[in-house]
């Protein structure tokens, strides 16, 4: 019987990346059927990785991330569409580990021979850390969020006298044993197909504002911005500490990653460049001057620009410092808040969400910034996706940005309307127009 989607972790789709490993609940042993199909798929992967079109487009990504476009990089992520992509009833695997990389190893292959945007294929397969976060030392009652669905918090902060003395920096807890058990068995499963690799993606944003309203709730923090500034800016610096405390643990005990070349970087775009080191340059640890940072804090996109500026920036750019190029916003308009954003040290990608003003981003960015432009995801989500709306919505846009370093990023979708075909004819416009412009 198969696993239910609801609770099946091949399901639990995040931005270009896996759920959480450690709460899959596997045996780390997989059946002859289950290895043969992995074999099979993981095959696949490595015809298509050697394909001359993936060297092609790694070539322009490391040309479009160090400022030399040859023309706007293409990306498409279905994120929660996936599950309308690769069904889970039609996962041949049935343990819960070995149908996240069986969803894992489909999607790339879609990737390739289906959607046709500029994500190279690579020949590896990258094993995470085993791993339990403690959090800040608080509890955090969270109700709802089934099936990817919205849910609140409980503020655990409701006094800031009272409880902020309770919030303790995270700690992170790894379980060596079952983490060389899982290595183990993706070398016996992939050896002489694919590399495996240990490598973990300990973050997405370290933005920390998501970190605050989880603790202190976003109505919360709207008001203390006003009746206890000094509150926020306390919460802010603890925040900040803990971060940077957690990203020298990282450092000393050799557990960061490079996220150069194939990686998903930021809200959108691969780390591909010449200006940061390649893996296999590195000796020793790698540390954050060998990697792209990011921070956002789309959650406050109803805060001035000021009070974005003396509040929540002055905590991440500390952050952000370490970093040897930077990405910066998700969902919140930068274009108002660009004379704070622009001082970032080695900013390099931002963000240029559905609510932006696209021409007033391009004047701002122009030719030293790469435009990640997120068109509207709300087309893709009908059965019959209107073509003249997304056409519009890019012509207008590439309009606005020509001349500029931009990519288009088609992403936050939580369904495609049941019809994956959406997302690849999405891609072939957004050629069109490129070619048009």
């Amino acid at each position: 019987m198969l696993i239910e989607q609801a609770k099946d972790p091949a399901t639990m789709q995040t931005a270009a990346g896996y759920p959480m490993i450690s709460e899959i609940d596997t045996k780390y042993v997989f059946n002859r059927i289950e290895k043969e199909t992995l074999r099979d798929l993981a095959r696949r992967v490595r015809e298509i990785s050697e394909r001359d079109i993936e060297k092609e487009k790694a070539r322009l990504w490391t040309l479009h991330n160090d400022l030399k476009p040859e023309r706007p990089m293409i990306f498409a992520d279905p994120e929660n569409g996936w599950n309308e992509i690769v069904l889970a009833e039609e996962l041949v695997c049935h343990d819960p580990l070995a149908r996240v990389w069986e969803m894992f190893l489909r999607k790339q292959i879609f990737w390739a021979e289906n959607m046709k945007d500029d994500k190279v294929i690579e020949p590896f397969f990258d094993v995470p850390y085993c791993y339990a976060d403690s959090g800040w030392g608080v509890e955090l009652q969270k109700h709802g969020g089934e099936n990817g669905g919205s849910y609140i918090v409980d503020p655990a902060i409701m006094d800031y006298e009272a409880d902020l003395c309770k919030v303790q920096f995270p700690e992170v807890l790894i379980d060596k044993e079952a983490s060389d058990t899982m290595l183990a068995l993706a070398h016996e499963v992939f050896d002489g197909l694919l590399m495996v690799r240990r490598k973990n993606i300990w973050w997405w944003t370290l933005g920390m504002t998501w970190d605050f309203i989880n603790l202190r709730g976003l109505d919360n923090l709207m008001m203390d911005l006003i009746l206890e500034p000094d509150k926020v800016h306390a919460m802010m610096q603890l925040l900040s500490i803990g971060y940077l405390k957690r990203l020298d643990w990282f450092e000393q005990n050799g557990f960061l990653s490079s996220n150069t070349q194939g990686t998903y970087v930021g809200s959108g775009g691969f780390g591909w460049t010449n200006e940061l080191p390649k893996p296999d340059e590195i000796t020793g640890n790698v540390s954050t001057k060998d990697m792209w940072g990011f921070c956002e804090s789309q959650e406050t996109v109803g805060v001035s620009p000021q009070m974005f500026a003396e509040f929540i920036l002055p905590y991440q750019i500390p952050i952000l410092e370490r970093f040897g190029l930077n990405c910066y916003g998700c969902c919140e308009p930068i274009d108002v808040r660009w004379e704070y954003v622009s001082t970032i040290p080695r900013l390099r990608r931002v963000s240029s969400s559905p609510w932006a003003n696209k021409r007033v981003m391009a004047e701002q960015l122009g030719k030293d910034y790469i435009m990640s432009v997120k068109p509207s995801p709300s087309p893709l989500a009908t059965a019959r996706m209107d073509e003249d709306v997304v056409r519009k919505e890019l012509r207008e846009t590439l309009a606005a940005a020509k001349g500029c370093v931009v990519e288009l990023m088609m992403k936050d979708n939580h369904t495609l309307g049941n019809n994956p075909v959406n997302i690849t004819r999405w891609v072939e416009i957004a050629r069109e127009e490129i070619d048009n412009i």
